[in-house]
């Protein structure tokens, strides 16, 4: 309940929220839009290894360094993907311009609903193991869906440039 109050206020707010239109230039790259599509794609690979590293626990093939590497990755993961959401949401608030940009909009949303759910999850006693493991596999799921509606995009029309 609480993953989905979060995703709909942040879609309400985005809806509400007239983007400025200006990107927010960072150290390094030649764009806003830059920035986003390799911030997204670090977020994407350190899920990605959180996938992995999730599934080896689940196994029981995991020694500690892995519960470490699985802990970290996914606090990295999330971190990346804070200054990419406050630039889009700023420059741009909730886009229906074209389907696309709507599901992109949505799904960046239901990325940050599905997290919290995630961690909630996580500090719940009792929780089965496989419901943890669905609720990471969404999360990866949706945070790929962001990158293919983003920063495949970017990189299809720019290549991989900074």
């Amino acid at each position: 309940m609480v993953g989905s109050l979060v995703a709909v206020a942040l879609g309400v707010w985005a809806r509400q929220h007239v983007g400025t239109g200006v990107a927010v230039n960072l150290a390094g790259f030649s764009s806003g839009a830059a920035a986003k599509a390799w911030l997204g794609s670090a977020a994407l690979v350190l899920a990605i290894v959180q996938g992995v590293t999730g599934r080896m626990m689940m196994r029981g093939y995991a020694d500690p360094v892995t519960a470490v590497v699985h802990r970290w990755s996914g606090r990295a993961a999330v971190l990346v993907t804070v200054p990419v959401a406050a630039q889009c949401l700023y420059a741009f608030g909730w886009s229906g311009a074209t389907t696309s940009a709507l599901l992109h909009s949505a799904l960046g949303c239901l990325f940050y609903g599905a997290f919290v759910t995630k961690m909630l999850l996580l500090r719940r006693p009792g929780v089965p193991g496989w419901l943890l493991a669905v609720a990471g596999g969404v999360l990866l799921a949706v945070l790929a869906g962001v990158w293919l509606t983003s920063a495949l995009w970017f990189f299809a029309g720019h290549g991989l440039s900074f």
